[in-house]
C-alpha cells in the first residue's frame, strides 16, 4: 500500500517541495485548507467542484511525482510535452474570472433555463411531450447506479444492463414484427441513414435510394448528407414515384405515419419495390404500431425509428434512442449492439453481446457498433416504460391519443376547415378556412400551444399523452378566429373513430412475460433495483477504462436534465422560445473554441463518432471547394503493436490505416 503524502521511490522531497510551493492559479489548490492569513482563499466558495470530483489532493499528487522523479507538476510537463505545442498563457474562459462553485454554477444554469419559454408542444415531426413514469426517473435517470456504467463488454459484470437492453430489443422486434432488433442507435435520422447503407450493402451493385417527401425533413437531411458521403444517389419525391428500375435503387424508405399525420397502408408500394429488387424501408411511430399493422406484416425489410415518446424527455431533441429491426437474412449487416442470451449447464442465463465482431474491441477497422454508448440509458428508459405499462397500458395510452386527435379533427371539420383525406394517428394537416395558417398559429401560442407550420399555409397539430381535454378546447378556440368553437362534450363520440380495417393490429402485443409482471410501482421499483445489483458502476467501484459513456458527470451536472424549461422543449419550438439554451449553447461554443484554440465549434453531431463523420465531410468539402476533390485518402496511423493496415471508405474518403513510420 502507498502512503498518502509519502513517496516511496524516486523523488523523496516531492511531498515537501509541494506543500511549500503553491504557485498563482495551481488548479488544485481548492483541495487543500487555506492557509492563515489568506483572506482571498479564505472567501472562496466552499463548494468548489475540484476538491469533490478530482481524486488526486495535494498529497497523492506528491506521491505521484515521487513515483516519476519529479518536483512539480510544472516539470512533471516540461518533461513530457514539447513546449513548442503549450501554450505561453494560462486558459481563460470568457465570462468565468474564476471557478464557480457547483450551487452558482447552479444558478448560471437556471438564469439561462430561465430565459426559455415553455408551451405544450404540438409539432410533432417525430417527437412527442411524455409523461416519464416517476419511478422510471427516480431510479434509472436520476440514478448513478445506470447512468455511470461502462459500455458492456465485459458481460460478467453488465447482467443487469443486457437485461434491460434485452427487454429493449424484443420490444421493438414485437411492436416491430421483425425478428432481429438491435440495442440501439443515436436517433430516427441516423437509424435511417444507417438502413440506406445496409440497402446498399445488400444490393451492391445498384447505386441510388429513395425517399418519400413525406419523411420527417431531419430524416431527409441526414439521408442526404450519408448518401452522398458514400456516393449513393438520393432521390426523394412523391411515393408514387419511386421507379426502382429506372432509378438503379437499393431500397426505398417511407414514413408511417407520414409526418403530415397521413395514414396509408403501404402493401402495394413495398411489393413493387420487391418485385424490382430493391429493398423496403419503414420509419415508423412505436406508440402508432401497438394499434396499426407493423412493417413485419406489411412487407418491409428494415424498421427504423424514435423510442423518444416511450418515457424518455424531449430535451430539445436529444440525447434518445432509435430503434433498428431487420429481417435475419441481415444479421451480419444490422448496424449497432446486439445483446443475446448464453444458458450454462444448469440451464440458467446469461446475457452477452452477440455478433461481437460488429464491435471495435473486437474488429476496429470494420467495426458497425462505432457509438461506445449507442445510447443505453435512454434505451433502457424507452424499454422500461414498456415493461412498467405493459401490452394494454401500451394500447390504453394509444387510443387515447388518437381519440383525442379524432375529437379535434371532427371539431375541425365542424369549423369549415380542411382536412386531408385519410386515416390518421396522432397528427393532423389542417388548412385554415377564413383564417391564415400564421394567424392559426399565433392563436395557438397565445393559449401556450406551438403548432407546425409547413409553410404552404397549412398547419400541423399532433398530440401526445400529457395532452388533455382543456387542451383540446383551448386549440380548437385558436382556430375559431375569435368566434365560438365547439365543446370538447359535444364531440366525444368522435374518439371512437375505428381505424380501416385493413391497418388495424391483429393479435397480441409484447407477450414476453417481462411486459406483464412489473405493473405496480413496487414491483417496478423491486425489478430496477435487483437489475441494478448485477452491474458494475461507479456506485460499486472505479472503471479502469475510457469511454464516452456518462459516467464523469457529476451530480450536480445531472440535475439540470430534469428540468422542465429544458427537458420539455420540442427541438422545433420558435427560436424565441429557446433564447436561454442559445445562449447556453453559444456559451459552451466559445468556451470550447477557446480550450482548442481554433475560431469556431460546431455542437451539431451528438456523439464522437458523429463528430469524426463530420470533421471528415468538412475536410471533404474543403478540398472540393479549392477545386482538390481528387485529395480522398485520408490516413489514420495505427501503432506499429495495432492492427494490420486496412482501408475502409467514410465520407467520401478512402480511409487507409497504416503505421506511424509509414504515413
Amino acid at each position: 500500500m502507498w502512503t498518502r503524502g509519502t513517496a516511496r521511490t524516486g523523488n523523496p522531497s516531492a511531498a515537501a517541495a509541494m506543500a511549500a510551493r503553491k504557485p498563482s492559479g495551481y488548479p488544485f489548490a481548492a483541495m487543500t485548507d487555506v492557509p492563515k492569513g489568506d483572506a482571498h482563499g479564505l472567501l472562496e466558495p466552499s463548494d468548489d467542484f475540484a476538491r469533490r470530483h478530482l481524486g488526486p489532493d495535494l498529497d497523492d499528487i506528491a506521491v505521484m511525482l515521487g513515483e516519476v522523479g519529479a518536483a512539480s507538476l510544472e516539470e512533471l510537463i516540461d518533461q513530457t510535452i514539447p513546449a513548442g505545442i503549450r501554450s505561453p498563457e494560462p486558459l481563460r474562459l470568457s465570462g468565468l474570472p474564476a471557478p464557480l462553485g457547483e450551487s452558482a454554477a447552479l444558478e448560471r444554469l437556471r438564469g439561462h433555463a430561465s430565459r426559455n419559454r415553455v408551451l405544450r408542444s404540438c409539432i410533432g415531426m417525430g417527437y412527442a411531450d411524455t409523461l416519464v413514469p416517476p419511478v422510471i426517473q427516480r431510479n434509472v435517470l436520476e440514478n448513478p447506479g445506470w447512468y455511470t456504467q461502462y459500455t458492456p463488454y465485459q458481460a460478467e459484470i453488465s447482467q443487469g444492463r443486457l437485461e434491460a437492453l434485452l427487454n429493449f430489443q424484443t420490444m421493438v422486434a414485437d411492436l416491430t414484427a421483425l425478428p432481429l432488433a438491435n440495442a440501439s442507435l443515436l436517433d430516427e435520422a441516423t437509424a435511417a441513414a444507417e438502413a440506406m447503407a445496409l440497402c446498399f450493402s445488400a444490393r451492391r451493385e445498384r447505386r441510388g435510394f429513395f425517399v418519400a417527401e413525406d419523411c420527417h425533413p431531419q430524416t431527409i437531411g441526414v439521408v442526404r448528407t450519408r448518401a452522398e458521403s458514400i456516393g449513393i444517389a438520393l432521390h426523394v419525391g412523391p411515393l408514387e414515384a419511386a421507379d426502382p428500375a429506372a432509378m438503379d435503387l437499393c431500397g426505398v424508405l417511407l414514413q408511417y405515419p407520414a409526418t403530415d399525420g397521413r395514414l396509408f397502408d403501404p402493401r402495394a408500394v413495398i411489393e413493387q419495390i420487391h418485385r424490382a429488387g430493391a429493398l423496403a424501408v419503414v420509419a415508423a411511430d412505436l406508440l402508432a404500431l401497438t394499434l396499426i399493422a407493423p412493417p413485419g406484416e406489411i412487407g418491409a425489410d428494415v424498421a427504423v425509428g424514435s423510442t423518444q415518446r416511450f418515457g424518455v424527455p424531449l430535451g430539445a431533441g436529444g440525447p434518445h434512442a432509435a430503434y433498428f429491426a431487420t429481417r435475419e437474412v441481415h444479421a451480419r449487416r444490422l448496424p449497432g449492439r446486439l445483446v443475446g442470451v448464453s444458458r450454462d449447464v444448469h440451464g440458467k442465463p446469461a446475457y452477452r453481446l452477440a455478433i461481437q465482431t460488429r464491435e471495435q474491441h473486437i474488429r476496429r477497422d470494420k467495426a458497425t457498433s462505432n457509438i461506445c454508448t449507442a445510447q443505453v440509458l435512454l434505451a433502457i428508459m424507452a424499454g422500461m416504460y414498456a415493461v412498467y405499462h405493459g401490452p394494454d397500458g401500451l394500447r390504453r395510452i394509444a387510443r387515447r391519443v388518437r381519440g383525442l386527435t379524432c375529437v379535434v379533427a371532427e371539431g375541425l371539420r365542424r369549423m369549415g376547415h380542411e382536412l386531408g383525406e385519410g386515416a390518421f394517428f396522432d397528427t393532423v394537416r389542417v388548412v385554415p378556412s377564413g383564417m391564415r395558417a400564421k394567424e392559426v398559429i399565433a392563436a395557438a401560442a397565445e393559449r401556450g400551444f406551438n403548432l407546425r407550420d409547413f409553410g404552404d399555409d397549412s398547419v400541423g397539430v399532433s398530440f401526445d399523452e400529457t395532452t388533455t381535454r382543456a387542451d383540446v378546447d383551448r386549440i380548437l378556440a385558436a382556430f375559431a378566429g375569435g368566434g365560438d368553437a365547439p365543446a370538447f362534450r359535444d364531440l366525444v363520440a368522435a374518439a371512437a373513430t375505428p381505424l380501416p380495417r385493413a391497418l388495424e393490429r391483429a393479435g397480441e402485443i409484447l407477450t414476453h412475460p417481462v411486459f406483464r409482471a412489473h405493473h405496480g410501482e413496487h414491483e417496478m421499483l423491486r425489478y430496477l433495483h435487483r437489475l441494478e445489483s448485477r452491474d458494475l458502476s461507479l456506485t460499486t467501484s472505479m472503471i479502469p477504462l475510457g469511454s464516452c459513456t456518462m459516467k464523469l458527470n457529476a451530480t450536480s451536472e445531472m440535475l439540470p436534465v430534469t428540468w422542465p424549461e429544458l427537458s420539455r422543449l420540442h427541438p422545433y419550438a420558435p427560436a424565441d422560445q429557446m433564447a436561454g439554451t442559445a445562449a447556453m449553447l453559444s456559451e459552451l461554443e466559445t468556451w470550447l473554441a477557446e480550450i482548442t484554440g481554433l475560431p469556431a465549434v460546431s455542437l451539431q453531431p451528438n456523439a464522437g463518432s458523429q463528430g469524426e463523420y463530420a470533421g471528415l465531410l468538412a475536410i471533404r468539402r474543403y478540398h472540393a471547394a479549392r477545386g482538390e476533390s481528387r485529395r480522398d485518402v485520408c490516413l489514420i496511423p495505427v501503432s506499429a503493436h495495432g492492427t494490420n493496415p486496412a482501408s475502409a471508405v467514410i465520407a467520401g474518403f478512402r480511409v487507409v490505416a497504416v503505421r506511424c513510420d509509414d504515413a
